[in-house]
């Protein structure tokens, strides 16, 4: 090669040529963006070169072959903006997190032409409605049909993301983690994509404080647009389709409505290549948001679940195949009938929980299949009488319910126990939390011990409920875990005109709690739970309506209150005695007209109390006082 003659420069086919003239990598110095805050600074992975044969000289080539191989790519390394994302996630809501082991799925045979439709549009990038809501009752089978498209999109490199929200689960209870968790499943698709979300989350690490819109804009639509800019990236080969599965279980209406203003505005602009399926009770916000004049009604296609879907046939073949599998147990292939099928089908008005709760419960391994599907026959509506909407679903959780009540309080052992009490107490602490402000949650060995079931292990009060509830425990965290298996049985539980006979009020929770509180503080000798008892008091001393004036009489009486003040308590009972000072009006509310004396009784010790936590605060403050003089000095 003559020394004067260019040589030409080869490059690795993943880099870029500089852009054409008149167009400027990155940005004006100064400039900021809408809200005021200056853009963040992006990684620039495309700026690198490499030259071959760089600075070699006097040499010839003669039937030179070049085979030029990209270099590898680099494994990403996180950044801080990155490591605080992780801080923000829900990996619970992940549609193949452990916390949602055995999802439920549709059968292969099952919601076919369902599916097929769904995928079609997701996998169909040119569909001008890029938004597919998904409304049905309760039970009618939304989160199998997510998990389903969920899983298929995965194995056809679609899906972006997914997102479950679970009413029972504070860590996708609400919308606080739903846009870092969909950032990090996006932005695990593609480092260039993960290094603009780092770059974004460094740049303003509060962004997670800020509204929906803001966060989706900074974290998911400007990274997105940067690496298709200055990567080059082109979007159409990102996985496109976002999952978000029950709407309805996100606190607060207001949130909801926030977070579909929020998807429109930012996720279906026209220059971004998502599908968003989004499935939801059709609770208000989603109701108003896709009726006619609704800002989602012209841009959405809704699939309405329970209206225009029959899922009869579907609950059909789902029993059979169950069915099928139960014969092996039973030694006889014709233990069950096409009409008892049918009968089961339609007796759950559409409503797949029903069919898939019905199998758990005849399936149990202490039963038998033959004898169960007799009895759960006789629990549907008579022939000619058609089922009102969730008549056949509160039928059959009434009778399970009565079933596994009768089975605990013919033990022995559980004679006095109230079974339904026992079920609401530990169904408050899985689902909502006691109190009102903050709520809070125990240990179900706690509970256990609290409500005086000795060593009994939480998994006998369930025995029987094993087509409702499941019980788990946590080696790590040395912790028991009561799971719901479907939203519509803690509906059941908590309204009273379904429930009827088995509805068990908040304020008699309380009550009991109370009760068993003061029976570990006045107990000898001194309970190893004395100073739990005294923290936990006043908390469950709701006010819920709790009526407990004749063991407060008979607390009194025992030396209860003197219990407490002699008692060497540490910082948790402490804690308690100060909550209970701003109790006692209410304490002695029902007490005053009866017994007078015991009021006094309570005054004299409240006041006391109330005086040496004042001290012991002035202490604390002329102490504070005293070392902000000395290190002046």
């Amino acid at each position: 090669m003559p020394k004067d003659q260019t040589r030409p420069e080869l490059r690795s086919p993943n880099q870029h040529s500089d852009p054409p003239s008149g167009r400027r990598r990155g940005r004006k110095r100064g400039k900021k963006d809408k809200d005021g805050q200056p853009p963040p600074r992006y990684p620039d992975i495309a700026s690198s070169s490499q030259a071959f044969l760089e600075g070699a000289k006097n040499f010839q080539m003669r039937d030179l072959t070049v085979t030029v191989n990209p270099p590898p790519i680099p494994k990403p390394v996180d950044g801080p903006g990155w490591k605080l994302l992780l801080g923000k996630i829900s990996p619970n809501a992940l549609h193949n997190s452990s916390a949602r082991y055995d999802a439920p799925k549709c059968d292969e045979d099952t919601r076919v032409e369902l599916t097929i439709e769904l995928m079609d549009r997701i996998m169909d990038r040119d569909n001008p409605q890029r938004l597919l809501c998904m409304t049905g009752a309760a039970g009618s089978g939304k989160s199998a049909l997510q998990q389903t498209i969920a899983i298929k999109c995965e194995s056809s490199g679609t899906l972006g993301s997914a997102y479950f929200f679970s009413s029972v689960d504070p860590t996708r209870n609400t919308t606080a983690t739903i846009v870092p968790t969909i950032a990090f499943q996006l932005g695990s698709h593609n480092p260039a994509l993960r290094q603009a979300i780092d770059a974004a989350v460094a740049q303003d690490p509060i962004i997670f404080d800020r509204s929906l819109k803001s966060q989706m804009d900074s974290l998911l639509v400007r990274p997105m647009k940067h690496v298709r800019e200055r990567v080059g990236l082109n979007l159409s080969t990102l996985p496109h389709a976002i999952l978000i599965d029950g709407l309805d279980e996100c606190q607060g209406e207001d949130h909801q409505e926030e977070l579909l203003t929020a998807v429109r505005e930012c996720l279906l602009a026209d220059d971004l290549p998502f599908c968003i399926f989004l499935a939801s009770r059709p609770e208000w916000a989603i109701r108003t948001a896709l009726a006619p004049g609704g800002h989602l009604y012209r841009v959405a296609y809704h699939i309405q679940l329970s209206e225009c879907h029959d899922a009869s046939g579907d609950m059909c073949r789902f029993l059979r195949r169950r069915f099928e599998q139960l014969s092996l147990r039973t030694g006889n292939p014709h233990w069950f009938t096409e009409k008892d099928i049918d009968t089961l089908a339609q007796a759950g008005s559409g409503q797949f929980i029903y069919v898939a709760t019905v199998y758990r419960w005849i399936s149990e391994r202490r039963a038998s299949p033959v004898e169960r599907l007799k009895i759960i026959l006789t629990w549907t509506p008579h022939e000619g009488q058609t089922a009102r909407p969730y008549e056949a679903l509160d039928k059959l959780y009434t009778n399970i319910l009565l079933n596994a009540k009768n089975a605990y309080e013919a033990v022995d052992t559980h004679s006095g126990r109230d079974f339904l009490l026992l079920l609401k107490i530990h169904h408050i602490n899985a689902v909502d939390g006691f109190s009102d402000s903050p709520r809070f949650k125990v240990s179900k060995l706690y509970l256990t011990q609290l409500l005086g079931l000795g060593d009994e292990p939480v998994e006998i009060l369930f025995s029987d409920m094993h087509s409702l509830v499941s019980v788990t425990s946590s080696p790590k965290a040395q912790r028991t875990y009561l799971r719901i298996f479907h939203k519509s049985f803690s509906d059941f539980l908590n309204t009273e005109s379904r429930a009827k006979d088995l509805f068990v009020s908040p304020s008699r929770v309380y009550s009991h709690l109370t009760k068993c509180c003061l029976l570990h503080i006045t107990r000898p000798p001194d309970s190893d739970f004395l100073s739990d008892a005294i923290f936990n008091l006043p908390r469950f001393w709701d006010l819920q309506g709790v009526d407990i004036d004749d063991e407060i009489i008979d607390f009194t009486q025992k030396g209860g209150w003197n219990k407490i003040d002699c008692a060497n308590l540490d910082t948790t009972a402490k804690i308690g005695c100060r909550l209970l000072l701003n109790r006692l009006d209410i304490l002695t509310k029902g007490v005053e007209k009866r017994n007078p004396e015991v009021v006094e009784v309570m005054r004299t010790y409240f006041e006391k109390w109330k005086y040496e936590d004042d001290n012991s605060k002035m202490s604390e403050v002329e102490s504070e006082w005293s070392d902000t003089e000395t290190s002046s000095s």
